[in-house]
Order: C-alpha cells, then sequence, then structure tokens
C-alpha cells in the first residue's frame, strides 16, 4: 500500500520548524494575528503550501492560509466528548450548553451586521433569537445569563472576529442599562469560524457531521481512507484503545512506516501498548492539558488517585475481592451519545421526516468487549481522597478546595475522564488500561531531599481551580 510521505520538502535543519507549525494548527485550527500569539500567524504561513498539502494527503484536513489568518478544517469519524470549546475571561474553562448556544446566535447575528455594532444592540437580537428556542432564552437581570454573553464576545474579540473600539463587555454586565461596548467586526474571521460542510438545517441526524456521514462500511476502512482514519484518531484523542477503533484500524496504527510518519509529521512519539496507542507530548506545547503537571490540586489530586487506584492492583490483593467487569468498546456509548443528542433536536429542524438515520450512524468500529477492567465504586473513592486529606492535611488542597473533598474529587475524576484515563459510569468509575502507564507517578510529583510527603502537595493555583 502506497504511504504518504510528509514533508517532502522540508529539510532537516528546517522540520522542528514545521512541526511546530503542525502542533500549532492542530491545537488552534483558527489562528489570526492576534490569536493565539502574535507570532503565531508568521509561524503557520512560512510552511503555507507545503501544510495545505501534508494536511489534505496525511489526515483528509482542509487547510487555508492567507496572510490575515489560517484556518484548518477538520473532520471526524466519531463524536468526541473530550474536546470542548473552552473560554471565559482569566480561566480556561470549559463552555457550557447556554455560552455554546449564545456563542452561535451571536456569530449568526454577526453574519447580518455590517462593520460594526454595539453590545447593547447585540444582546436585543440575542434576546429576540434566544426567546424562539425552548429552554434558552436570555433574562438581563440574571447575572448568569450576562456572564455567558460577556464569555461568548470575550471569546470571539479574542480570536479576531471583534475589535473593541469602545467601552467594554464588563461595565456592560455590570449595569446594562448604562454600560455598553462597541466592536467592530471582521466579517473574514466569522466566516472562517463558521463553515458547516453541510447546511444544518438539512441534517437528519447529529451523525451527518460525521465524516461519511457516520458510515463504517468497508469503504471506510480499504486503503488510503482507513490509514487517514487511523492517524485522525491519534492525533485527536488522548488514547487510542484498540477495541473502540476495530482491528483494522488498530492494525494500522501500530504499523512502525505509520508511527514513524506521525512522528515526522507532528515531532512527537507514540507509545505502543498493548491495549492500544498514544502520543507523548514531549514538546510541551501540542496538548492542550498538561498532566501529570504542575497546575493546581484537581491535577496534582488526579495524579495521587491514579496512585490509589495502581495500590488496588499491586497491594496483593485476589482478584476476586476487586471488582472487574467486562469493558464495552466505544459503539455503545456512541450509539448513545448520538441518540441523546438527536432526541434533544427541536422538531422543526428534522429535514426528512420519513427519512431513516444514515446507515452505522448509532455504531463506532470495534467488538462488544476489551476484556476486564477495573471499577472503582463511589464509596471507595470517597475513601480514597477522604485518607489523602488526612495523610496530607485539608489546608494542603488549597483554599478553594479545603472544605469541599467531594467537589475535589468529581473535579479530578472529570480530568482523568478527559484524558481517557477512567470512563464514569453509573456508581463508580472504570480504570482504562492507560491508567497503568502512571502507576508511579508519586516518584513524578515534587518531591524534597529530605522525603516529606508533603511536597507532593505543592499546589499553586493552576487553570484547573475554575473548573
Amino acid at each position: 500500500m502506497a504511504r504518504v510521505t510528509v514533508a517532502a520538502d522540508v529539510a532537516a535543519a528546517d522540520l522542528e520548524s514545521y512541526q511546530r507549525a503542525v502542533r500549532l494548527l492542530l491545537r488552534h485550527p483558527l489562528i489570526t494575528a492576534r490569536h493565539p500569539t502574535p507570532a503565531a500567524l508568521a509561524q503557520v504561513t512560512r510552511w503555507a503550501d507545503q501544510l495545505t498539502t501534508d494536511f489534505r494527503a496525511f489526515l483528509g484536513y482542509g487547510v487555508r492560509i492567507t496572510g490575515e489568518h489560517a484556518r484548518l478544517t477538520r473532520v471526524f469519524d466519531t463524536l468526541d466528548p473530550t474536546q470542548w470549546l473552552r473560554g471565559g475571561r482569566g480561566a480556561d474553562r470549559r463552555f457550557d450548553r447556554r455560552r455554546i448556544a449564545y456563542l452561535c446566535l451571536i456569530l449568526a447575528s454577526l453574519h447580518r451586521s455590517r462593520v460594526e455594532i454595539s453590545l447593547a444592540d447585540l444582546v436585543r437580537r440575542l434576546a429576540a433569537d434566544a426567546a424562539a428556542i425552548g429552554g434558552l432564552g436570555f433574562d438581563p437581570l440574571l447575572r448568569a445569563h450576562r456572564a455567558a454573553v460577556v464569555d461568548a464576545v470575550d471569546w470571539l474579540a479574542a480570536r479576531g472576529a471583534l475589535r473593541v473600539s469602545d467601552g467594554s463587555s464588563e461595565s456592560w454586565a455590570r449595569d446594562p442599562e448604562r454600560g455598553d461596548a462597541l466592536y467592530d467586526i471582521d466579517h473574514d474571521v466569522c466566516g472562517a469560524l463558521f463553515k458547516p460542510a453541510r447546511p444544518l438545517q438539512h441534517l437528519a441526524s447529529v451523525a451527518d457531521l460525521l465524516h461519511a456521514g457516520g458510515r463504517t462500511g468497508e469503504e471506510r476502512v480499504d486503503g488510503p481512507a482507513r490509514l487517514r482514519q487511523a492517524r485522525r484518531a491519534l492525533v485527536e484523542r488522548p488514547v487510542v484503545y484498540d477495541a473502540e477503533v476495530g482491528p483494522a484500524i488498530a492494525q494500522a496504527l501500530r504499523h512502525p512506516a505509520e508511527l514513524a510518519a506521525v512522528r515526522r509529521f507532528t515531532g512527537v512519539r507514540a507509545e505502543v501498548r498493548a491495549e492500544g496507542v498514544l502520543l507523548v507530548d514531549s514538546t510541551g506545547d501540542f496538548s492542550d492539558t498538561a498532566f501529570p503537571g504542575r497546575g493546581g490540586a484537581v491535577n496534582r489530586a488526579a495524579g495521587l488517585l491514579l496512585a490509589k487506584f495502581a495500590e488496588l492492583r499491586e497491594e496483593g490483593w485476589a482478584k476476586e475481592r476487586l471488582h472487574w467487569v467486562a469493558h464495552p468498546s466505544g459503539a455503545g456509548a456512541h450509539a448513545d451519545l448520538v441518540a441523546r443528542i438527536d432526541r434533544a433536536a427541536p422538531a422543526a429542524a428534522e429535514a426528512d421526516p420519513g427519512r431513516e438515520a444514515p446507515a452505522g450512524a448509532a455504531e463506532a468500529p470495534g467488538g462488544d468487549a476489551a476484556g476486564e477492567v477495573l471499577f472503582v465504586p463511589d464509596h471507595t473513592l470517597a475513601e480514597m481522597v477522604d485518607a489523602l486529606y488526612a495523610e496530607f492535611g485539608p489546608e494542603s488542597f488549597t483554599d478553594t478546595w479545603r472544605a469541599d473533598p467531594a467537589g475535589l474529587r468529581g473535579a479530578a475524576l472529570g480530568l482523568l475522564a478527559r484524558l481517557r484515563l477512567v470512563e464514569p459510569g453509573p456508581g463508580g468509575v472504570l480504570v482504562l488500561p492507560a491508567a497503568a502507564r502512571y502507576r508511579n507517578i508519586t516518584q513524578a510529583l515534587p518531591g524534597r531531599a529530605d522525603g516529606d510527603p508533603q511536597a507532593m502537595l505543592d499546589f499553586h493555583a493552576g487553570p484547573e481551580e475554575d473548573l
């Protein structure tokens, strides 16, 4: 099978610069003169032709690079709950459904606007549009609604779609009657932000947003298409488990030539394990979540919980004393996610009532089970966190969490789930195979020469404090 040669015209001395541009585009699909940094656009435009060629041939992604912005257009083979929209002033927080809805409505309103708009006018349009959507709405008297508007507007401003020329969103949020802001609109950036492959009103299922309509037939796993699907899984997911992608994709991922090509493309090496493959980011600029790291209490508590999970396995407990369950593949979870999203779609959005769901829309590659994994029930998780508080003292977990062990437990498990190290379920979590690579994580946590265990809890405020 003919394989794609990436960076074919890149000299050895320039390869690292090219790989930084690849990682930059994968992490920030829209790059402008202001976002993510003033220097980022120049890093990408240097390699415009090579990046356009390689992304299309290697991953099946589209790239458009101009003097004003660079836009990576992804295609997805399955829905991915680990990829979040983030924003919020002073924090790297996850956008909730209200913020995402407001962002979409505001962006639609900007498309209908001229060259500038006031925040008050924008909010009036938003209120009318939101009122027409059941369960959404906008109430200027509610602080949470105003905060959601500010986060959406600031997200657009950070990317250059809006540029404030007078006033501020904070003044409006404090007093909508007196405060206001005036924005210049960059319609090129707005157009780059929202470019759906298909008109949304024509979608019969959320699966229609996926590559080939979510179909998983043989045309998706043969030849070049199979390789591109394997590469997409590897660069988009924290961990690619064999059982989630099926034998054909798993075999493609493990081919030495394919792993070498991914490393030449991204500059990041792949780690092949018995249960799957993951990319290990030693560059520090590829992943949006550093782990393990010197982040806040959530990051550190997550690492200590992994150590606790390892103790359950390695302290000589008899297998029958632990909870071992068959780990289902991604097929069932993906089908459930598609069905739940489709059930939430407004009735008016159903394009063809008589049309059947796309073939394979509720399916994902993989078998029925992927061996047995450890199940840790909620009461055991609570005991683990209580033991950490008893060992290190509540004051070690920062003011945010010192009196909230349950909240810290939930935030830490949420981080591990996003990293695909655990999988939440009814009554507890499944400890996924990749968690085993962190079985000696306490040796990587900060510690003093005198072996003071308190040094492991040398927390400082980090972005995850606001989860």
